[in-house]
């Protein structure tokens, strides 16, 4: 079974010193980065080393979101625009969404990625930190469940699997997670009319990423490692699918890397997302993470049985509507 993990690599090519290690310790699946990105050919030669390393065709992840978030871009692949600029364009923002991360997908799927981290389904409100607001899709439950739907749904039509975030909501959060560690004062009542329920209307999605926020009515520990938050995710919220931590190595968390990897497992996450590609990090990771057993093998079974190759799609009129959409 594979160890409950997803790791970046260093650069462009695969070094033989991690082609050996990820034999050894079998991650889930990886992550890619804009370190990772030279040219199509050599980003497709990536993608099958890095499978070849564990012998099977696991899942590649990138973050793709357009915006100051995406990976790819010029000269090769398309330069998106904000999420939430092109929404307040937009004469039809729910299509516009799933126009664009079908296209999205299809340039993802052309080298090998078969794993998007979006869509990011967090309200915006006046207090979103600026590092977050531009790649979200609205200020309303309805808008941003619709788009995060029509998202969701255009990943799927690329033959890429969508990766709801952060839940249960970082929309409220002040601070960037990347740095210190966000935290919501809302009552609960409020958050579960509000940020928690657009999570609850995307609970059928395959796969979630956790948010670095402590809710303070829930608990006083970020929700990635709190067993109260979770349950709050799981129970409530009703989402039963594959839930990986935010990055692992972020700011927002307490304590050396092995002790965030067993709390955030304790909690009730399934998978640790460790991006960096630091070799000490993944090595530390890599031991005290348990492999994938149980529900959470069922989970990650489940989810990568939705994977299917894109469906028929003439891309140029794809492009030219979306364009007539966002003008």
């Amino acid at each position: 079974m594979a160890g409950a993990f997803i790791f970046g690599c260093e650069g462009p090519e695969l070094t033989d010193r991690e082609a050996a290690f990820f034999r050894e310790s079998d991650p889930w699946g990886f992550i890619l980065f804009a370190r990772n990105v030279d040219t199509p050919d050599r980003l497709r030669a990536l993608t099958a080393d890095l499978r070849d390393s564990v012998g099977r065709d696991a899942p590649i992840l990138i973050d793709q979101e357009g915006g100051r978030v995406q990976r790819l871009g010029p000269p090769f692949w398309t330069r998106w625009p904000r999420p939430l600029t092109q929404m307040k364009r937009a004469t039809d923002p729910d299509r516009a969404m799933f126009l664009r991360a079908t296209l999205i997908a299809r340039e993802l799927r052309d080298v090998g990625i078969d794993v998007n981290c979006t869509p990011t389904a967090d309200i915006a409100t006046e207090g979103t930190h600026p590092f977050l607001l531009s790649r979200l899709y609205g200020d309303s439950v309805e808008t941003v469940a619709a788009r995060a739907r029509a998202n969701a749904e255009g990943c799927l039509q690329g033959g890429v699997l969508p990766v709801m975030k952060h839940i249960p909501g970082h929309g409220r959060g002040t601070v960037d997670s990347h740095l210190g560690l966000p935290k919501v004062d809302t009552a609960l009542a409020e958050l579960r009319a509000t940020d928690f329920e657009v999570f609850r209307r995307l609970s059928d999605l395959p796969l979630g990423m956790s948010a670095h926020v402590v809710y303070s009515m829930i608990d006083d520990r970020p929700g990635t490692i709190s067993p109260a938050v979770m349950a709050e995710v799981r129970e409530t919220i009703g989402f039963d699918g594959l839930l990986m931590t935010d990055d692992i190595s972020m700011g927002a968390l307490p304590g050396d890397m092995a002790s965030r990897c067993e709390a955030s497992i304790a909690a009730g996450c399934d998978m640790i997302l460790h991006c960096n590609g630091e070799w000490d990090d993944m090595q530390t990771v890599a031991a005290c993470t348990p492999r994938l057993s149980g529900v959470g093998l069922r989970r990650a079974d489940e989810a990568l049985a939705m994977r299917a190759g894109p469906v028929e799609l003439d891309i140029d009129a794809a492009r030219a509507e979306l364009a007539s959409l966002t003008t």
